[in-house]
């Protein structure tokens, strides 16, 4: 079974336990909280995914760092999935949960990858165009990658416009080579 699909399974029901429990927005908060500490700590993350730590020690782990920080909820869940010997997936868990939030609250998660970062204007302007676009408020998340030398690419789930420079050099490219 493929990760994602793992990782659809674990989250779909903590999500639906969160919202029965009326705590889904602290739930929701705790998973940012898991991913900024994955992301922050590299020795954590590799920890996770260790077939040489025992189930038992990162169960530990995950609740001596965790406890008083995190709702009870989000605790037991790590709980379980270490139980069931999937902590190697909790970032993925984690990320879904995060994905079905926003689905589950009419956020669109939108990407944009300019040459340049972006200031208060062009954000409301990428933000706006992916609103007029998808029809849901948007969750704008900005990369800067110099390689596309101008313009912008705007990822909407699973489509793309690619305005950028370097999109239109290759475009070039393949016409002339016909």
């Amino acid at each position: 079974m493929s990760v994602g699909r793992i990782a659809v399974r674990y989250a779909t029901p903590i999500l639906e336990l969160a919202e029965e429990k009326n705590v889904l927005d602290s739930v929701k908060a705790d998973m940012e909280s898991f991913l900024n500490v994955c992301e922050e700590s590299r020795d954590f993350s590799l920890m996770l995914k260790s077939p040489i730590i025992s189930h038992f020690k990162k169960a530990d782990i995950l609740k001596k760092v965790f406890t008083g920080k995190v709702n009870e909820l989000t605790l037991q869940s790590f709980d379980i999935i270490t139980r069931k010997s999937r902590e190697s997936l909790l970032e993925d868990i984690a990320k879904e949960f995060l994905h079905l939030y926003n689905v589950k609250k009419g956020f669109s998660e939108v990407s944009v990858t300019t040459s340049i970062k972006l200031d208060a204007d062009m954000k409301k302007a990428f933000e706006k165009l992916a609103k007029d676009i998808t029809g849901k408020e948007p969750i704008l998340k900005e990369k800067v990658d110099p390689e596309i030398v101008g313009g912008y690419i705007l990822r909407l789930g699973d489509r793309q416009l690619d305005e950028s420079v370097s999109g239109q050099l290759k475009d070039l490219k393949l016409k002339f080579s016909k």
